[in-house]
């Protein structure tokens, strides 16, 4: 054939090369001592499968060997969120040119119908759905961040020990009779007095109650001394100003402010308090289907850490709003901005608090409900690129004293709601739900 006319007949559309032929995709199910690696070529139908030790030369190697079969090309890893940590993922990077994220583990798509579980399926689902784009990465922090974190971690442990300690001691004083019938709360001082004044005859006896006691201590003594390490790292440059504005807010010492500030690492990653009160658990579950929407409890998915920081905070605003010498004393030299947002949220969520007890709701409900509240606020606080208005703090007025919060006016349908039918009484709770929000 005429070469002429062979070039005339040639194609003139070029084949551009597609993205996700152009990546290498690695699966990894990690575990503590061992790594199944699945590994997708671009072009290939069948992943290439190995297993190799959990350690720095292993990890050295098979970055090695992804590089070298890549040929230049993009390489990306995934493994799941565990108990590895973001160790694996430093490794990886620093041996190579190669990219590492860590997936969140609730947020993999899984099919019902599968009930066989292996560590290579694992593997070469997590290549296959990361290849796919529909796996959720999560933020790593940085060592420095993380090291903090395990710090706030290590003081709940710490306070859990010292409850479990106080409980043990509790229970073996009411099985020997001894039951503390007064109006102080367990482990005042009033309490303490009490516990020293008992005597056991047998010698038993007193050496349990003395080894008991002496747990206690040794888990106060250690709990202080957390204390003393948390208020140390909040002082640092990168968590100084964020722990003193998140201090303005009632309720929120420099413990709850540092486990929140620690345990997020960056409030940019959330562009609405409503993405923030998601990642918490806090939004109400929800069952949708048909022409029925069932609302449930609270998610309780995402952190849990900063869940139970806020609940506890969360109980200050079943008081009336007011500004107390220690939090007048915490919220000297802070910004106006972050101070204007701080008394709308107590005036707003104390009566909130009142709004909700006198509908008969229950307490622990009321106070998830403010927490939700709260962390908008917080999330406001933490912000810069935001407008004020946008975000609740309509008035610029400051809470200055003891001073008690103005109540609302009880409409006057209210005494009559009684005298009416079922219809009418419930349009008028309606009414009255409209005027207070």
């Amino acid at each position: 054939m005429d070469r002429g006319l062979a070039r005339e007949r040639q194609s003139r559309m070029r084949r551009e090369p597609v993205m996700g032929e152009t990546i290498t995709w690695v699966g990894i199910d990690a575990h503590k001592k061992t790594l199944v690696v699945a590994i997708r070529y671009p072009g290939k139908d069948d992943a290439e499968e190995l297993e190799i030790a959990n350690d720095e030369r292993s990890i050295r190697k098979l970055v090695h060997k992804l590089e070298r079969d890549a040929r230049g090309r993009e390489v990306r890893i995934c493994y799941e969120a565990g108990t590895c940590g973001y160790t694996l993922q430093r490794r990886l990077e620093s041996s190579g040119r190669v990219v590492c994220e860590v997936i969140a583990p609730s947020l993999i798509p899984r099919k019902p119908g599968e009930r066989i579980k292996t560590d290579r399926r694992d593997a070469r689902k997590l290549a296959e759905l990361y290849a796919a784009g529909v796996l959720t990465a999560v933020k790593p922090p940085t060592p420095e961040q993380e090291a903090v974190r395990d710090l706030c971690r290590c003081r709940e442990d710490v306070r859990a020990d010292l409850g479990r300690c106080r409980h043990r001691l509790v229970k073996m004083l009411v099985r020997r009779g001894h039951v503390f019938n007064s109006t102080s709360r367990l482990w005042s001082e009033a309490h303490r007095r009490w516990m020293a004044g008992i005597a056991f005859d047998d010698e038993v006896d007193r050496v349990v109650f003395a080894e008991y006691k002496l747990a206690i201590e040794q888990a106060e003594r250690r709990l202080r001394a957390m204390d003393s390490e948390i208020e140390k790292a909040a002082r640092l440059p990168l968590y100084r100003d964020h722990v003193a504005w998140l201090r303005c807010f009632r309720g929120i010492d420099t413990t709850i402010a540092m486990i929140f500030v620690a345990e997020l690492h960056g409030i940019e990653r959330f562009e609405s308090p409503r993405a923030l009160a998601a990642y918490l658990g806090l939004v109400p579950s929800l069952y949708a289907s048909g022409e029925s929407a069932r609302r449930g409890a609270i998610t309780k998915t995402g952190n849990g850490h900063i869940r139970r920081a806020l609940v506890q905070a969360c109980w200050q605003y079943r008081h009336r709003a007011h500004v107390g010498p220690k939090l007048r004393e915490r919220q000297k030299g802070q910004p106006e901005r972050v101070l204007t947002i701080a008394d709308e949220a107590q005036r707003r969520l104390a009566g909130r608090y009142r709004r909700l007890a006198a509908r008969g709701k229950h307490h622990n409900k009321i106070v998830i409900a403010i927490a939700r509240e709260l962390v908008g606020f917080m999330w406001a606080a933490l912000r810069d690129d935001h407008e004020l208005a946008r975000h609740g703090a309509r008035n610029s007025a400051r809470l200055e004293g003891p001073t008690r919060a103005p109540r609302r006016a009880q409409p006057e349908t209210a005494t009559r709601t009684t005298l009416r039918g079922p219809k009418q009484a419930s349009d008028a709770r309606h009414e009255r739900r409209k005027r207070a929000s």
